[in-house]
């Protein structure tokens, strides 16, 4: 089994970390707010898993970022992952990297960020998905399920029916990305999806610890009622 540095909640069969509730920090959609501030109330919330993205810093303040945040996610017994830069997650001590499509390729990024680091992708049809969990890929993003401002360039919806086909498709874990809110949560859910992961119903919450709580706390009773 792998052993990951982390505890929060009980791991999944296999010894995946759980990615009940995974938090994407965003400055652009928290004004006023550093990724620290963000990642520290998503924790304090229940997050299960936190990434950093900002994709306009430079490395040297992504590193910074990160540095603060990865101390924080290890006190809450939770994951933290870096978007895109694998460099900055290994210089940084992050438990790993999350890759889009266009990044670095999985199987290069696998060579560097050796198990137990974990290792992300980004998928929006089940050939992408396939090709990430045979490539090393540790659990598959998949998205946008609904239609989302929050990354322009995310591409149309692909909606529950094709994020169901992806879970049926890979042995690895799926998290939901995309649109997902207290509201449509638990229909996400129902798909068989790990977990899913949010930016603006956390970090555009007035509160927004209080608004991971009251998600995971949904989140939970979902995936208990799943397994009864």
């Amino acid at each position: 089994m792998v052993e990951f540095p982390f505890s929060r909640g009980d791991r999944m069969p296999g010894g995946w970390p759980r990615f009940d509730l995974y938090v994407i920090t965003d400055a652009a959609l928290a004004p006023g707010r550093s990724h620290l501030e963000v990642a520290r109330a998503a924790l304090a919330g229940g997050a299960d898993a936190v990434q950093l993205r900002d994709k306009n810093a430079t490395a040297q303040n992504l590193c910074a970022a990160a540095s603060e945040i990865q101390p924080l996610a290890r006190k809450f017994g939770a994951a933290f992952v870096v978007n895109d830069r694998v460099d900055v997650a290994l210089l940084t001590g992050a438990d790993g990297a999350h890759l889009g499509q266009t990044d670095l390729p999985c199987q290069e990024a696998r060579r560097l960020l050796r198990r137990p680091a974990i290792l992300g992708v980004s998928a929006a049809t089940v050939e992408e998905a396939k090709k990430a969990a045979k490539d090393g890929a540790d659990y598959i993003g998949v998205g946008p399920i609904f239609a989302t401002p929050t990354k322009p360039d995310a591409g149309e919806a692909i909606g529950t029916e094709r994020l169901a086909a992806v879970v049926r498709a890979v042995p690895i874990p799926v998290v939901a990305i995309g649109g997902i809110d207290h509201e449509n949560v638990i229909q996400v859910l129902a798909t068989g999806a790990a977990g899913v992961a949010v930016v603006a119903a956390v970090v555009s919450a007035p509160d927004m610890a209080a608004a991971a709580r009251a998600l995971k706390s949904r989140i939970t009773a979902a995936l208990k009622g799943r397994a009864s």
